[in-house]
């Protein structure tokens, strides 16, 4: 059980990492900028952190339940579809994504579901020898 719960926790670490780097460095002014634009401010309190932080567990832990069923690359397409263009397709849908991020999110965000997948993978179907 230790064992799970630390390969829930590395993943984890990396994805809020990940996250941190893209949408804090990377893409916060267009962020800030489309919410601006929508007559809005762009939610970066505390909480929001907070919440961030749980969704990269709970990617975790789907992550982790399906490398238990499925190969590296279809754990990572699977996740990568669950996490990311579902959330795309919701906020999209709610007018506040900023379409333009979506060539650099896309590349990163593939990369952040491939290294948590991989993550996972190696850490739970290790040789113990």
């Amino acid at each position: 059980m230790t064992r799970k719960i630390f390969t829930i926790i590395t993943a984890t670490i990396w994805i809020s990492f990940s996250e941190f780097v893209r949408n804090e460095f990377l893409l916060k002014d267009y962020w800030t900028a489309h919410y601006e634009a929508l007559g809005l401010i762009f939610p970066a309190e505390p909480v929001n952190g907070a919440i961030w932080g749980l969704w990269s567990l709970v990617f975790s832990i789907v992550i982790y339940f399906l490398a238990q069923k499925f190969s590296l690359w279809q754990t990572f397409l699977l996740s990568w579809i669950l996490g990311f263009v579902m959330m795309w397709l919701v906020i999209g849908n709610l007018a506040v994504l900023p379409y333009h991020i979506l060539p650099y999110a896309i590349p990163l965000s593939l990369l952040e579901a491939f290294i948590a997948s991989l993550i996972i993978r190696k850490m739970t179907f290790r040789k113990n020898h």
